[in-house]
């Protein structure tokens, strides 16, 4: 009779381990169903609320909201952040090949650019050039580095300024827009990037 009992015992054990799985399962199925949907179509638990509504203030133009514009070739992009302005210019249209002078055409461009930095109170202005990664890493890195020397010249020469300090580098290859691996990349990456920090406010066009 023993073995029987135990037989039994070990039956209702069983019996029971089921009957509160099936009792955990109901009550998980009921929370969830207790679950609603306000007007806004979104899903809340019972007596959850959601947040007041909060209108965002867009005349404010918060510094994380960018305004990039760009010619239609590409050659020249302008990001616009309202308290910094970056002009990224490409190598081809201020300088020939291999070259670390500056064209004439590119000196008007130049001065276009030191005209809105009068405009917009800049005092300091940082420079950056560029290079794809044709030809030696060195070579990239002085042929950057004398492109930006020379588009700080002229503006220097246009702003005539005591107040605007500048500061230039040459990265060479390094720091790369686009992939060196077709000439449309490598073109991208020859630039030259002028950057001013705005305490006036854009003018009006």
């Amino acid at each position: 009779m023993r073995p029987s009992r135990s037989r039994f015992t070990v039956q209702l054990l069983t019996l029971t381990a089921l009957t509160m799985t099936l009792c955990t399962g109901t009550r998980v199925q009921n929370a969830a169903a207790s679950s609603y949907e306000d007007g806004s179509g979104l899903a809340l638990r019972s007596g959850a609320t959601l947040a007041p509504p909060k209108i965002l203030d867009l005349g404010s133009d918060p510094v994380g909201i960018s305004r990039v514009v760009g010619n239609r070739d590409g050659a020249e992009r302008r990001t616009d952040t309202n308290t910094e302005v970056t002009y990224e210019l490409q190598a081809a249209v201020l300088f020939a090949k291999d070259s670390g002078r500056l064209s004439d055409s590119a000196r008007s461009r130049i001065a276009a650019i030191a005209r809105e930095i009068e405009q917009r109170a800049a005092t300091r202005v940082r420079v950056t050039g560029f290079t794809d990664n044709l030809g030696s890493s060195v070579h990239g890195d002085i042929l950057s580095t004398q492109r930006a020397d020379a588009v700080r010249d002229v503006l220097t020469d246009d702003l005539r300024s005591e107040a605007v300090t500048f500061e230039t580098h040459g990265f060479g290859e390094r720091r790369p827009v686009a992939s060196n691996a077709t000439e449309a990349g490598r073109r991208e990456n020859r630039r030259v990037e002028i950057s001013f920090v705005c305490r006036a406010p854009s003018p009006s066009v």
